[in-house]
């Protein structure tokens, strides 16, 4: 198996949409999908980062506020971002929940600054993403120690079935965390 380094170089995880990034004039739907596909372009070139599709669905599922004018503030853009970050483990309607209240409070001008709200989504990316490549290696670690047993003719395969099995796993605990507190914010609600 590969060096657990050169897989976490490979996945290319410190991809992110910085608030420099976004201009300070508001984009059309073409160039906030330009804007994605060039911070999070994947290597196979079929596979689309964001669409139109996509963008209108989000806008009639109401996980933004409404676009002006068809155009997109950088607002709209932040939030955009995070449910991109959110639609891999969370449903629509979790993730509709949860940025409800962000979204409310935009139409409000209350007193929230989404920059500064999404200053802090980045910052604590880098400490997940600082934290997840410790995990990665003490879980290689685990499964070594699991493997002292197995005779090493099947010793690769069954060293990556547990590594498998090991994250998804992981994968599966922080997504119950995650829907229970989605949960809860609409339990408060009612």
């Amino acid at each position: 198996m590969k060096n657990i380094t050169d897989i976490i170089q490979e996945l290319d995880l410190d991809k992110k949409i910085l608030l420099d990034d976004v201009p300070n004039l508001d984009l059309y739907m073409d160039q906030v999908i330009q804007l994605f596909d060039n911070k999070f372009a994947k290597t196979d070139a079929n596979e689309k980062v964001l669409t139109k599709t996509m963008i209108n669905n989000y806008a009639k599922a109401k996980l933004l506020f409404p676009i002006k004018n068809k155009k997109y503030t950088k607002n709209h853009i932040i939030l955009i971002s995070l449910i991109y970050h959110l639609k891999g483990a969370l449903s629509i309607n979790d993730i509709k929940e949860t940025l409800n209240g962000l979204n409310q409070r935009i139409l409000d001008n209350n007193q929230l600054n989404i920059d500064d709200v999404y200053t802090s989504f980045l910052h604590l990316n880098e400490i997940n993403l600082d934290k997840f490549k410790i995990d990665l290696q003490t879980s290689v670690e685990n499964v070594n120690i699991e493997l002292e047993q197995i005779d090493d003719e099947i010793k690769e395969y069954i060293e990556q079935l547990l590594l498998i099995t090991s994250f998804v796993n992981m994968s599966n605990l922080y997504r119950s965390a995650a829907e229970k507190l989605v949960q809860d914010l609409i339990d408060k609600k009612e």
